[in-house]
Order: C-alpha cells, then sequence, then structure tokens
C-alpha cells in the first residue's frame, strides 16, 4: 500500500486490495473523510479543508483491512438476452462457443470495482478468467442503453446511449441510473452482480 498526496485536502491509496480497503476506510469513520472512492487500483480519500493530512495517511496505514464480509455485500441480478452483435467474436477470441461464453458470463458472480465513464456505469470484475478480450479495434459511435459488453478483464452494462468500444455479448433493460432512486446508481462500488440469461 502507498499514500499519496493528492491535493491540499485528498489522499490517493494506492493498493491491489481496493474494495476491502475502501471498505475499512468507510467502517473506520476516518475523521475529516468526506467521500471514499475506489478506481482500479487505488482508493481516493477526500477530506475536508483543512484536515490534517499526515494524520489522516497514518490512521489510513494503521487500518487492518481484511476481506469484504459476504454480509456487508448488496446482490443484483441482471437478466440478459444474448444476442449482442460481439458475441461471435468473442467466442472466437476466447475459443469457446457462444453458449459457453454464456454459460461463462453467468456462470460467476462479478463484483463493482469501481464506477466510471458515464453516471451509472459500473466496471465489474473477478468473472471467469477465460472472458479476458481486448476492446474493439474500432469504437462504436453509439452503443444502445442497456448493451452488456466485455473489455480487458472487465464486465459492464451502459447505461444510457453513448459511443464504446467494449465487446457486446448481450442487452438488459435494467435500468442502471435513475436520479429518482437513493442512490441513483444501481450497482455501488463492492456489490456482487449476477448475470441470468434470459430469452427475450
Amino acid at each position: 500500500m502507498r499514500v499519496l498526496p493528492y491535493g491540499d485536502a485528498a489522499l490517493l491509496v494506492e493498493t491491489e486490495d481496493v474494495l476491502p480497503l475502501a471498505q475499512a476506510c468507510r467502517d473506520a469513520a476516518l475523521d475529516g473523510v468526506l467521500d471514499v472512492v475506489p478506481a482500479a487500483r487505488t482508493v481516493l480519500l477526500v477530506a475536508e479543508p483543512g484536515t490534517d493530512l499526515g494524520g489522516l495517511r497514518a490512521a489510513v496505514e494503521r487500518l487492518e483491512v481484511g476481506a469484504v464480509e459476504a454480509a456487508d455485500v448488496a446482490s443484483v441480478e441482471i437478466p440478459v438476452v444474448y444476442d449482442g452483435p460481439d458475441l461471435a467474436d468473442v467466442a472466437e477470441l476466447t475459443g469457446l462457443s457462444a453458449d459457453e461464453v454464456v454459460a461463462a458470463h453467468t456462470g460467476t458472480p462479478w463484483r463493482v470495482a469501481f464506477g466510471g465513464f458515464a453516471p451509472g456505469f459500473a466496471y465489474l470484475a473477478g468473472g471467469d478468467e477465460r472472458l479476458v478480450v481486448s476492446r474493439r479495434e474500432k469504437a462504436r459511435t453509439t452503443v444502445p442503453a442497456g448493451s452488456v459488453g466485455l473489455a480487458g478483464e472487465y464486465s459492464g452494462v451502459y447505461p444510457r446511449s453513448s459511443p464504446g468500444g467494449w465487446q457486446l455479448i448481450g442487452r438488459t433493460d435494467v435500468v442502471l441510473f435513475d436520479l429518482d432512486r437513493d442512490p441513483p446508481a444501481l450497482l455501488q462500488p463492492g456489490a456482487e452482480v449476477r448475470f441470468v440469461a434470459r430469452d427475450s
């Protein structure tokens, strides 16, 4: 773990244990911390202006970071129609059949590692290792909302229509971002996500 200053009111913690560290920081209710923001390999601690960052750094370094308890993890089920335009390409890239790609995507729970790209978009990690594929060589100018894709080690669902370069394997009707919901984003860091195949 490496703790770095990030401006005059934040710390950036580099770690391989992002979700456990983020949970430990939230549980510890660290003095002056306004927000805990996990990313791929870092946790950003946003503090109130004037917070003693040296003291905060020392507190972070003293934290006991364990595994995220299953009881503390939300679980979200997302039904998917697996008819994406890149399903055959993903099958070819992975050496699996299309049915095996679907079985691999639905057979292992995913974990929300962090959010980004667009409101409601979650980078899902921890799925079947056979599904690691590169992004498309050429991004699409428009990807429909609800498209389910793969890129690198991650899976994700586009919350709205936008450009994108992920390999699209299916689609869902689940609403990922709704300002009338609390919180608006359905998928929160640390949550478990299970994809379930449906016919239509």
